[in-house]
């Protein structure tokens, strides 16, 4: 097998566990590698460190796949790795029939995202090593996964990085277009032909579940209260309010939730599914609130819902000028004539706000850009919560480090005069692993916050 020998002064990654080689840490290469082939990685001492695949054309020009001899990756490797992937799967998402089974490198596959979506797998070939291992991929997908159908969904950039062309299509089988599968029990109609990366975003399956807490017990605010009540001879329970009368709306004590870029909702569901009383799901992609609609539609929840297509940051925006145009209003130091109507339209406010972006910061030198906007979108979000209530907020930019993240929320809440209290932090699902060493992995951040105004 040819050799790929790296510097001596090189920084010591590979034996932390980083799978990637960058070509400046290359010394020399013996022998005269296939772009694509299996190569041994070597230390400037000749010392054997593991065994990648070749890609003279890009940056990261050997990503590792062993930490042992490999002489090839066949049909036999790939379902050996794919039943160790299925296996963690199973024992820590026993119950859902949807999940990410391959998650690249931290499934030691780099350059292969696999998405199960009931009997339906989408796969992403992203690398020059993988895309020539498409047949033993495909393979032993068949024999571990017994699958409907695969489909490709390759049309992602990176693959120009790799001089590949973006490809989609059936690779396997029969795929329909829409698939409905389940997340923590709830219906959700995925589109793996034109919805965003593989369809669907699974690696908040978690987070999504920890915003049950923040659902219920609201009701006081509005005065409802539970009390013993006689009806008909008996004494139960029953939901009152101030004027004693017996409250028939189920959804009494839910939470009013606002959810930002809720591309299909997930988020939205997830709130009717644990108690909120009304939900207001905003995307600025028209086709994006129409598949929120349809999977509202799958779980009965429409008379709970209502979507609105904007852009979010104009959105938040309007509401938190209406707001502190309205609070001014009513202030007794006020001496605004409030027979005129309001020169800011909204001013709207929830006791859940929940923003979960697309990626701002998707190179280093977008950082500060990204800095900006999600300071812009978490101090106008968290103005429109109600007092003592949540903002639930998150980012999927890995550049956005998580002590940069706190400090711009930080930073937002002392421009928005708010004290936050953390109840909750987490990163990506069990679906997404991350190896210890590989920051690239360690992407996703999503945090809870308990908002409250500096009055006590």
């Amino acid at each position: 097998m040819t050799s790929v020998i790296l510097q001596p002064k090189r920084k010591k990654r590979l034996e932390q566990a980083h799978p990637w080689v960058f070509q400046n840490e290359i010394a020399s290469v013996e022998g005269d590698p296939i772009p694509g082939q299996l190569v041994s990685v070597l230390t400037h001492q000749k010392r054997f460190l593991a065994t990648g695949y070749y890609n003279p054309a890009s940056q990261i020009t050997v990503r590792v796949v062993s930490y042992q001899p490999l002489e090839e990756m066949d049909t036999a490797f790939f379902v050996e790795r794919f039943t160790r992937c299925l296996k963690h799967r199973n024992r820590f998402l026993p119950t859902e029939n949807a999940y990410r089974l391959v998650y690249g490198e931290a499934d030691f596959l780099p350059g292969l995202i696999v998405d199960r979506f009931g009997e339906v797998l989408v796969v992403q070939l992203l690398t020059l090593g993988m895309d020539a291992c498409r047949q033993h991929i495909i393979d032993a997908l068949v024999q571990v996964m017994q699958p409907l159908g695969i489909y490709e969904r390759s049309d992602v950039s990176v693959r120009k990085l790799e001089g590949l062309e973006e490809v989609t299509g059936v690779l396997y089988g029969e795929c329909p277009r829409h698939v409905t599968v389940t997340e923590n029990g709830l219906l959700i109609e995925v589109d793996i032909v034109e919805g965003q990366k593989t369809g669907y975003f699974f690696d908040q399956r978690e987070n999504r579940a920890s915003i049950a807490p923040l659902m219920l017990g609201w009701g006081d605010r509005s005065g409802i209260e539970l009390a013993e009540v006689e009806i008909d001879g008996h004494v139960t329970h029953k939901p009152v309010n101030r004027n004693g009368k017996i409250v028939d709306f189920p959804y009494w004590d839910g939470a009013n939730v606002l959810e930002c870029f809720s591309h299909t909702g997930s988020f939205t569901l997830h709130a009717c599914h644990y108690g909120a009383k009304k939900v207001t799901c905003l995307d600025i992609s028209a086709h994006a609130i129409e598949s929120a609609k349809e999977n509202v539609r799958l779980n009965g929840f429409e008379d709970r819902v209502e979507f609105v297509v904007d852009d979010a940051f104009d959105y938040l925006r309007r509401n938190a000028k209406g707001l502190d145009e309205r609070q001014l209003r009513s202030s007794a130091e006020s001496k605004q004539d409030t027979s005129k109507p309001m020169t800011a339209a909204g001013g709207r406010s929830w006791d859940v706000v929940i923003l979960d972006p697309p990626a701002f910061a998707k190179t280093k030198s977008a950082v500060a850009g990204a800095v900006r906007g999600y300071k812009d979108i978490n101090l106008h979000g968290m103005k429109l919560v109600n007092e003592g209530g949540y903002l639930v907020t998150a980012s999927c930019s890995y550049h956005m480090r998580p002590d940069l993240f706190l400090e711009t929320i930080q930073d937002a809440a002392k421009d928005a005069g708010k004290v936050l209290r953390l109840i909750e932090w987490r990163a990506a699902g069990k679906d997404h692993p991350q190896i210890l060493g590989v920051d690239e992995g360690h992407y996703l951040k999503f945090a809870i916050f308990e908002v409250r105004s500096k009055t006590f």
